[in-house]
């Protein structure tokens, strides 16, 4: 969440300040109009209140799932995380983020509560920005039921569907991030190389959408590291994937059949599947950026 604000009691400022030190924002001192203020400047609100205070407040407030901020109200005590707005749009995420200081996330969502990945989270994995939004509730139903697919259509296509079909279209935004990289190499060294090859690039870490490697690195404990560390999500391309792209450098992942891994991983993601930064070695690691 880049604008996050915590809204508490002054009694409760210990408690906000503790949320404050692990994930941000800003702290907001309950009073007459504050609700009203976070509504307008920020896409993320953690109350710390009893829910009944918190939905009172908010209820003449509400426009839209899509523009409402997320709502996570934290008890008293600091032992309940539970998002009562916004769900998908970023409560969930958030109250698990709260998981880490000792709270207990209470995620109601049927999607999460079975163990599944919501429309939402689908396009927050890929980058993307959904565009039929009226399709999410009719598909969210249809992935409680059974395994729905994701699949990529690039350029102009017909789509010929009958009227029981849920189509939701998702576009990709941003700049992808391929990754290669020796086994076994740290978190650290892959950090480095990220930012370095950002820097050259001419963009900041929060233009980059997603991480992409090939599949056969999924198992690489500093890769997935530092993933998390930066707080990306990040895509692992199957090996037809990567060799349906044409990667213009080199690359020793020839002898294993792959055509490479850095760029055509991150072409195959990108939206506009263009090089920004070509392959470039940072010791260990190999980074490409596309778009």
């Amino acid at each position: 969440m880049d604008r996050l604000a915590t809204i508490a009691f002054k009694r409760n400022l210990d408690l906000a300040e503790r949320i404050r030190k692990h994930i941000g924002g800003e702290i907001l001192i309950y009073g007459d109009g504050v609700f009203e203020k976070a509504f307008k400047t920020y896409n993320a609100i953690i109350a710390i209140m009893a829910a009944g205070i918190a939905v009172r407040k908010i209820a003449p407030l509400l426009v839209d799932k899509w523009s409402d901020p997320a709502v996570v109200v934290v008890d008293d005590g600091g032992r309940f995380a539970v998002p009562i707005l916004g769900g998908h749009h970023g409560a969930n995420a958030l109250a698990k983020k709260l998981s880490e200081i000792g709270m207990h996330a209470v995620v109601t969502t049927a999607t999460e509560v079975r163990g599944k990945v919501s429309v939402e989270e689908v396009a927050e994995i890929f980058g993307s920005e959904i565009e039929t939004k009226d399709s999410t509730k009719s598909v969210n139903l249809e992935i409680l039921n059974e395994d729905v697919p994701v699949l990529r259509i690039d350029g102009p296509k017909i789509i010929i569907v009958d009227e029981y079909v849920s189509v939701l279209s998702i576009r990709t935004k941003g700049f992808v991030l391929g990754i290669g990289c020796r086994k076994g190499v740290q978190k650290k060294e892959i950090i480095n190389a990220i930012e370095e090859a950002v820097t050259k690039a001419g963009l900041k870490l929060s233009d980059i959408a997603l991480l992409a490697s090939a599949k056969l690195k999924e198992t690489e404990d500093g890769l997935i590291e530092a993933a998390r560390e930066l707080s990306k999500h990040i895509i692992f391309v199957n090996d037809s994937e990567i060799n349906s792209m044409d990667a213009p450098s080199d690359s020793a992942a020839s002898r294993i059949g792959l055509n490479g891994v850095c760029e055509p991983s991150a072409l195959f993601v990108s939206k506009n599947r263009e090089l920004i930064l070509p392959k470039t070695v940072y010791g260990r690691v190999t980074v490409a950026i596309a778009r």
